[in-house]
């Protein structure tokens, strides 16, 4: 009995740990698809390296990887965004 009662409490608590509020996953949504925009706007001048060569692929090259980063800042931007409207409900 005591096992049952072990797992149903701990499955309660990852029942509520994976709740977010709407407000919490709008937010993080909006932030995840803006990252979604520049990871593309970052494969297409990776793509765009691959016609060109010498000096002008390194630059394209070095701009999808700033595209890349920019991306994954925006991400995390998103999730303590999304932290923050946690704490204040």
């Amino acid at each position: 009995m005591k096992t049952f009662v072990a797992v149903l409490g701990l499955a309660s608590l990852v029942a509520l740990s994976a709740c977010d509020s709407a407000k919490e996953n709008k937010v993080e949504n909006a932030y995840e698809n803006k990252a979604d925009a520049i990871d593309n706007q970052a494969d297409n001048m990776e793509a765009m390296a691959d016609n060109l060569s010498g000096n002008a692929e390194n630059a394209a090259e070095n701009a999808a990887d700033a595209l890349e980063n920019k991306a994954d800042a925006t991400r995390e931007a998103g999730e303590k965004a999304a932290d923050a409207v946690e704490k204040h409900q």
